[in-house]
């Protein structure tokens, strides 16, 4: 019994992955009429709403403490989603900038060793050279050309990066959906005064762009974050941290299907190099995972 709840939150984790992955599909049309950030502090403002109703019960004896913590993180994920639809606005390939944005797998120890004196696994370290040489292929482009968006999703990968060590840094005893409402509602927030000062708001939007606006929300957002959630609670965290490396894969994918992307080989390469870099240096889950299995 218990081995089939695993399988099944292993499946609904792969929807995840393919709901995350859509995200990147929806943003992109719904930039054709809204500004990024704009955009951004919408959508993640009327996820966060959405998750805070559907888990209104978990918000009970919520304290100061767990809410000023969650919050500071919540700007720390704003500036990361800030760097990322910059990135997804000015780039030309969305396929190659899902996978930069993946190193912030890779860059989670590193951060870790460099803020707060962790040492990163050996599987992190034998990861890294990969990364390296990927990220050098889909700079080089076959043509020495580089695209400033690819600096912006490398800055988005570090932020979230810290996003992720601050959340395991602070222990916060938070309900997953209350602590995922409060992060997207403050990192809209932030993402709304950031654009107040900064982009001209239309004063009217087609409806269209609503459409892939509210697609992006209550889809590749509010919903891929409930059953993220329900799928953690099932199966070991070892399990889901290998099934979400997919999402770079299933963006390639749609990017290609969606928009007629093309990469060249430098490009194909150069993912394939970050992929590889990806599970490498998550060597010590998949290795629990098949452990699981027998």
């Amino acid at each position: 019994m218990k081995q089939g709840m695993s399988f099944k939150a292993e499946l609904i984790l792969v929807l995840v992955t393919v709901l995350a992955a859509l995200g990147w599909i929806f943003s992109k049309e719904a930039l054709a009429g809204l500004p990024p950030l704009f955009f951004m502090g919408v959508r993640f403002l009327l996820a966060g709403f959405v998750l805070f109703l559907a888990g209104q019960k978990y918000f009970k004896g919520l304290h100061w403490q767990g809410l000023k913590r969650a919050g500071f993180v919540g700007v720390v994920m704003g500036v990361a989603m800030m760097f990322w639809i910059t990135g997804l606005d000015k780039g030309s390939n969305l396929g190659v900038g899902a996978f930069i944005t993946s190193l912030g797998v890779i860059l989670v120890p590193l951060v870790a060793r460099f803020m707060f004196g962790q040492r990163p696994p050996l599987s992190v370290w034998t990861a890294l050279p990969f990364a390296v040489m990927g990220l050098a292929l889909l700079a080089l482009n076959n043509s020495l050309g580089f695209e400033a968006a690819h600096l912006f999703f490398l800055a988005a990968a570090l932020s979230l990066a810290l996003q992720f060590n601050l959340l395991s840094r602070f222990s916060m005893s938070l309900h997953p959906l209350v602590l995922t409402a409060i992060q997207l509602s403050i990192a809209g927030i932030v993402m709304l005064i950031v654009s107040a000062f900064t982009e001209h708001i239309p004063d009217t939007i087609s409806l269209d762009v609503g459409g892939w606006l509210l697609a992006s929300s209550l889809i590749a957002t509010s919903l891929r974050f409930l059953l993220q959630t329900y799928a953690m609670s099932l199966t070991p965290v070892s399990h889901a941290a290998v099934i979400m490396n997919l999402e770079p894969v299933w963006a390639a994918i749609f990017a290609v299907i969606w928009f007629g992307e093309v990469m060249g080989i430098s490009q194909v390469l150069g993912c394939g190099l970050i992929f590889f870099a990806m599970l490498v240096s998550r060597w010590p889950q998949i290795k629990a995972t098949l452990k699981g299995r027998h």
